[in-house]
């Protein structure tokens, strides 16, 4: 999971360490765990993110595919 994010970030220009990333993590983990209110809007923010890396992933290697 964590290497998806990786590449995705890096395609967008920023680049952050795994232990950067385990650390964000571990955050947001604890935030969810002192708020719980607030674990819809993380979970939603999260997989909001997680799917514009992953469609950003696909058109890549898709127009890799046809360059080819």
């Amino acid at each position: 999971m964590t290497d998806v994010v990786d590449r995705g970030l890096k395609k967008i220009g920023i680049t952050i360490s795994k232990p950067a990333l385990a650390v964000l993590c571990i955050i947001f983990g604890i935030i969810v765990i002192v708020f719980p209110d607030i674990i819809g809007l993380v979970v939603g923010i999260f997989l909001i993110i997680q799917g514009v890396l992953l469609l950003t992933d696909y058109m890549e290697i898709k127009g890799q595919q046809k360059r080819q």
